[in-house]
């Protein structure tokens, strides 16, 4: 198996009711990322996703771009969206992001406003993005979350659902898996030999529908590609977001 790309789910809903589904924005964001896998040539054998519903809206938005995009695939018989092969892994879901700002202690959310202070006109996604990083830490360090678990089985749980893809017998195509900045990060991090709190790095600046590439090799999974969100640049092209 030369490649498997992991891809983050495009633009959710944050800041409305249910955040677990794609704005506008995302889904097209969804299908310039499979019109681009198209033009690049890259032919999808099958896609793997969590249950989230962000994670299976951006499968199908991705899948619908690349069915209709031209480009070198199409000479090779590439595949329409609905013949690709699908399955659902659970373990690709992202942590409950909501939930552990939710469940973060008092004493941490006390010393984060005092820390900012409070600034008129501070964007919201900007503050929760502070408490955001807190319940990071606290659940990095051990705490145990009630509904979330712990850090330490959601990392094995992403590592285990990257070594299922690469043990699935070869299909016609690269897999893709569609998941989350988390999950993914974790994973990466993990192949980079980054410490618990590395990851975090990588998860901050993750743009909505970035592409990840890992390779397995002889020497085991190599991770040779990072964000990618070169289908967001350009006039008439989705612009890059975060959240």
């Amino acid at each position: 198996m030369p490649a498997i790309l992991l891809v983050r789910h495009g633009q959710a809903s944050f800041g409305v009711g249910d955040y677990d589904r794609l704005s506008d924005h995302g889904r097209r964001q969804a299908r310039a990322l499979g019109g681009d896998l198209h033009r690049r040539g890259w032919r999808i054998g099958r896609v793997v996703h969590g249950d989230l519903r962000r994670q299976r809206e951006t499968a199908d938005e991705l899948l619908a771009g690349y069915a209709v995009a031209p480009g070198p695939a199409v000479a090779r018989g590439a595949r329409v969206e609905r013949d690709v092969p699908r399955s659902v892994d659970p373990r690709w879901n992202e942590f409950d992001h909501e939930g552990l700002v939710a469940r973060l202690p008092d004493r941490h959310r006390r010393q984060i406003a005092s820390a900012i202070g409070v600034v008129r006109g501070r964007e919201p996604s900007a503050v929760f993005q502070d408490l955001l990083e807190a319940a990071l830490e606290h659940w990095i360090d051990g705490a145990e979350d009630a509904v979330q678990g712990s850090y330490s089985v959601f990392a094995a749980d992403a590592r285990a659902a990257l070594e299922a893809v690469v043990a699935e017998p070869p299909a016609d195509g690269v897999p893709v898996v569609v998941s989350s900045a988390g999950t993914i990060s974790v994973v990466c991090g993990a192949l980079l030999g980054m410490d618990r709190r590395g990851w975090l790095q990588l998860n901050r600046v993750m743009a909505n529908s970035a592409l990840t590439t890992v390779v397995s090799g002889r020497r085991g999974l190599t991770l040779v590609g990072f964000n990618d969100h070169s289908h967001l640049e350009g006039p008439g092209r989705p612009h890059r977001t975060t959240r």
